[in-house]
């Protein structure tokens, strides 16, 4: 049979035990093999007479088998296996006295003892590779790799180039070692390489034991990346790859499992890396073209006389420039015939929601529909208080000159998975009548019963809450595609949007409107007693002046994990080095309630909680409780990290800070100051001083740029954490591809890739590539924010 990169893993090794190892890497077929990299490279190995060659050190060398020997192991069921060798020809070639060792394997498998045996007959002449041991006065190596080569020089000495060069290291797990993963890859490379001859091994050859002896009689045999090529195809289009002095995809797979040295290494590296991004971007680029060739709602505006112009002008404050520059680009995309896909970031507080309530009224204008989507109920009825209320005081006159709606009202309605069947029921039925209106939903709107025939326009808060499955529920709804706004409030560096979101334009809203203050930012050290009572006295004289105060903490109770709702937090991991983090438990909301009780420094005061597991009537009424001050300090989860907006909250406090990522604590942060008062966030930590941890923090605490601190998280972190798994590559093809470090290669493949696709939009005289684009696009919807 011939092979490809297709072909499954199971269909190619006898061994079940290494398909199944492979299996739990992930590894299913060759594509999955030889895409399965190395996270770096070993030092060489020496080349050195026996002689030369200290205990414990690492070491090659050739030799002849002077003596075997197999013994039973009288403890324990199995074999010993020990051959003697002697480098007499090898040492003084090498200037040096000859000298002896001994080779040890251990099995319990009487076949494996046997063909071994059959390997290392008295006169065989070896290639040895190993860690050097001393035993019996002799030194010794235990499961070394060995090879069996010719008697001539030429063959020796190929085999020790082989056995000393850098060796390839793996992410392993129990079931198979670095060692074996990159067995079994090569031996895939070499198959493919052999004019896609099939290979299978030889019945009589273990598989399952550590790589001992090589098979071959007939020596060693080196990859060529020459016959490598006929069976993987270059997907870089050869202008493309020349132009960037890359290697040949083959060669590139040869670099990054078989490397010669560290320079052939980098250079395979670089080469993937590229082409990671020239997909990608390929992919993006035609998504974002297909998108345009969509039919969409348009939805004409007048500069004069709209609903969004009335509702700016009845606004008592003045936008700021950001917010009048991006609803000038939002009223002309969805003016076009084609949907519009825009991202919307801006800090927390930067006016977000003003710019969607503009969008929303233009859609109505026209005498269509639109949602927004929140992802808790908390913020959904938040925005509906909000968004209400801004429409109420539109004036009369600009209703009446609609002729989208009349001068009654616009109907703005809430609907939410925890709804009474009647408002529920109420709600649906108007938005399946197709009237103009504003809906503002939580997780509901992704229901087949949400029914919406003329929505035009689809908001999404906090972008990185939702799956690309759901965004796609709604776009799916109806023949006609809505327009799309994603906002978010967790900061994206402009090369990761890039990256990210390359098939949406792209806005930032980076000023804050007037009357903000900065928010005064404070790590503390739980084990400091005296700084934790000042803490909470200040907190103490806030409320008295009329404030409120969050306290954050990771766990609902002594008993839980981490809170697993939709606006639950992913915790980093302890620092190796931070030992006293390490076996702490998290605080959580339970225990810091029961400790803020007994605090005298709070007492009289009333202190409540709010969580996830909390059903809806006991959210709203927490939340009201704590507007009105009746209970002016809120011990949460991270249930009020998005959207809360308490004007009087000047304080917050989170616990097991150094626990939380960047952005997340940022957006925690802006929580507090809503209000124009003075504010102040205590990040509580129990990392050490030096740890990566307390570095983390003190980013955070001396900066309050939120694309800064996003920088610095994505390199700390990885794009994953801060994104959202939604948008991690983490089940894509993306495995070498660093949204931060390669930003000029994201920025270079994009700018390549739009020229390509400029001369040929359908890739019809690169197959391979698109290919590869298809594969990704099939195989990567959490990447592709919106296809």
């Amino acid at each position: 049979m011939s092979i490809s990169l297709d072909t499954t893993v199971s269909s190619l090794m006898t061994n079940r035990r290494r398909v199944g190892a492979l299996k739990s890497l992930g590894v299913l077929t060759v594509l999955d093999a030889v895409t399965y990299y190395p996270f770096r490279v070993a030092d060489p190995v020496p080349i050195l007479p026996l002689r030369d060659i200290s205990v414990g050190a690492s070491a090659a060398f050739a030799g002849t088998v002077q003596e075997l020997r197999v013994r039973p192991l009288a403890a324990r069921r199995g074999y010993r296996v020990e051959a003697l060798v002697e480098d007499s020809a090898f040492a003084v070639e090498h200037g040096a006295k000859p000298s002896s060792a001994n080779l040890v394997f251990f099995s319990y498998k009487k076949h494996f003892v046997d063909w071994l045996s059959s390997r290392l007959e008295q006169g065989t002449q070896l290639v040895v590779q190993g860690d050097s041991s001393f035993f019996n006065d002799r030194l010794q190596f235990t499961h070394p790799e060995t090879l069996v080569v010719g008697k001539d020089v030429a063959s020796a000495q190929e085999g020790l180039t082989r056995v000393s060069r850098p060796r390839p290291v793996y992410h392993a797990n129990s079931r198979i070692s670095s060692e074996h993963i990159h067995e079994s890859i090569v031996s895939m490379l070499q198959t493919l390489s052999d004019s896609n001859e099939p290979h299978t091994a030889s019945p009589s050859e273990p598989q399952d034991e550590v790589a001992a002896v090589d098979s071959s009689a007939s020596g060693v045999r080196m990859i060529s990346a020459t016959d490598l090529s006929k069976a993987i195809p270059d997907i870089l289009p050869e202008p493309v790859r020349v132009s960037n002095g890359l290697l040949h995809r083959a060669e590139a797979f040869v670099g990054m499992h078989e490397p010669s040295g560290a320079a052939e290494f980098a250079k395979a590296i670089e080469t993937l890396r590229f082409e990671e991004a020239f997909i990608s971007q390929t992919a993006l680029l035609r998504s974002r073209e297909g998108v345009r060739a969509t039919p969409g709602y348009a939805c004409p505006f007048d500069e004069e006389h709209t609903l969004s112009r009335e509702f700016i002008s009845s606004l008592p404050f003045d936008l700021t420039g950001g917010q009048r520059e991006v609803i000038a680009s939002i009223e002309q995309d969805m003016a076009k015939q084609y949907p519009m896909q825009r991202l919307l970031q801006g800090e927390v507080g930067s006016g977000k929601t003003v710019v969607c309530v503009a969008a929303m009224l233009q859609a109505v204008d026209a005498g269509n529909q639109a949602v927004l989507v929140a992802p808790t109920q908390v913020l959904a009825e938040q925005h509906y208080q909000t968004i209400s209320s801004m429409i109420q005081k539109l004036p009369a006159s600009a209703l009446a000159t609609t002729g989208s709606t009349t001068a009654a009202s616009i109907p703005v309605v809430l609907l939410t998975g925890g709804m009474r069947l009647a408002q529920r029921r109420k709600v649906l039925a108007l938005a399946a009548s197709g009237e103009p209106c504003i809906v503002v939903a939580t997780h509901a709107a992704f229901s087949t019963t949400f029914q919406a025939p003329n929505l035009a326009l689809v908001v999404i808060d906090e972008q990185h809450r939702f799956g690309v499955e759901q965004r796609e529920a709604l776009r799916r709804k109806n023949d006609i595609a809505p327009h799309l706004l994603i906002m978010t409030a967790t900061p994206i560096p402009r090369t990761a949007a890039l990256t990210w979101f390359g098939d949406l334009d792209i806005s930032e809203l980076r000023e804050l409107p007037g009357g903000r203050k900065p928010i005064r930012t404070i790590v503390v050290q739980e084990a400091d007693s005296g700084t934790m009572s000042r803490m909470f006295l200040h907190i103490r004289q806030r409320i008295e002046s009329g404030e409120r105060a969050y306290i954050v903490c990771p766990r609902i109770d002594d008993t839980s994990e981490v809170e697993e709702d939709p606006q639950g937090v992913s915790l980093l991991p302890v620092d190796e080095s931070d030992q006293e983090s390490s076996v702490l438990a998290l605080h959580s909301v339970e225990e810091i309630e029961r400790r803020l009780q007994a605090l005298p420094q709070l007492q009289g005061i009333r202190i409540a909680s709010l969580t996830g597991r909390d059903d809806d009537g006991t959210k709203q009424q927490v939340m009201h409780d704590f507007a009105l001050g009746e209970s002016p300090v809120l011990v949460a989860t991270t249930v009020i990290e998005v959207g809360v907006d308490v004007p009087q909250a000047s304080c917050i406090v989170v616990f097991d800070a150094d626990r939380f990522g960047l952005s997340q604590l940022h957006q925690l942060r802006g929580r507090v100051g809503r209000g124009g008062t003075n504010s102040w966030a205590f990040f509580v930590s129990r990392a050490e001083q030096d740890s990566i941890a307390a570095q983390r923090l003190a980013i955070i605490e001396h900066s309050s740029d939120g694309t800064a601190i996003a920088q610095a998280d994505l390199e700390l972190r990885g794009a994953g954490d801060v994104l959202g798994d939604a948008q991690s590559g983490g089940h894509s093809s993306l495995k070498l591809l660093r949204v931060v470090k390669d930003a000029d290669v994201v920025v270079r493949a994009r700018k390549q890739a739009a020229e390509l696709l400029a001369k040929d939009p359908e890739l019809s005289q690169e197959t391979s590539l698109a290919g590869a684009v298809l594969d990704f696009m099939r195989g990567n919807e959490s990447f592709l924010a919106t296809t």
